[in-house]
């Protein structure tokens, strides 16, 4: 079995879970989060492959993170995660690239994210549930965060915090690739990864 079957196979086994636990027939779950009945049922087969928006609306529909979905079971009380280990979950026209490196255990999780974004190019993102905190750390150049509509500068060395439930958007400025690190902080309950 390859590395993307068995990506596949995980991704089948904690949707079809989380699913479950909620209580929500593939009807809801798909009016819920606004994804085809085919595209999950699809998915739950592991021959879906669903792109950044749908895991993100899955996992905020499902009351998870989003490495619940995606992640097996943790192996180790420690671990230890290299830059390049995680295939980007979001990949621009111009090469920018989403990573989530890892998600905290707890009863409010977070998420470690690292983005490359080019000059111009951007990610819109849908608003999450509500009690989602989202950080935005510069570590080289520069980036435009636009939320509810309304453009804030951040450059290296600073960092922008915000309520996730509005709808915002990263994008690079300026004419280099900006390079930052993003958190989620999942509100309590909001689920770590699946076993």
């Amino acid at each position: 079995m390859t590395e993307t079957e068995a990506a596949l196979r995980t991704l089948a086994h904690n949707v079809r879970a989380a699913r479950t636990r909620a209580g929500l027939s593939l009807d809801e779950l798909g009016r819920r989060a606004q994804v085809s009945k085919g595209a999950l049922v699809a998915l739950e087969k592991a021959q879906g492959n669903p792109n950044f928006a749908t895991l993100v609306r899955l996992a905020d529909t499902l009351g998870v993170s989003v490495s619940a979905l995606t992640e097996g079971k943790a192996e180790a009380r420690v671990r230890v995660v290299s830059a390049d280990a995680q295939q980007p979950l979001w990949t621009g026209a111009r090469g920018s690239a989403a990573r989530l490196m890892l998600t905290t255990p707890g009863p409010a999780p977070v998420e470690v994210w690292r983005w490359e974004l080019r000059p111009g190019e951007e990610y819109p993102s849908h608003p999450h549930q509500a009690g989602v905190v989202e950080t935005v750390s510069v570590t080289s150049g520069r980036m435009t965060l636009v939320v509810d509509g309304t453009e804030h500068a951040v450059e290296a060395g600073q960092t922008a915090a915000f309520d996730g439930d509005a709808p915002h958007t990263y994008r690079g400025a300026g004419t280099e690739t900006c390079h930052l690190i993003m958190t989620v902080h999942l509100p309590p309950g909001g689920g770590g990864p699946a076993a």
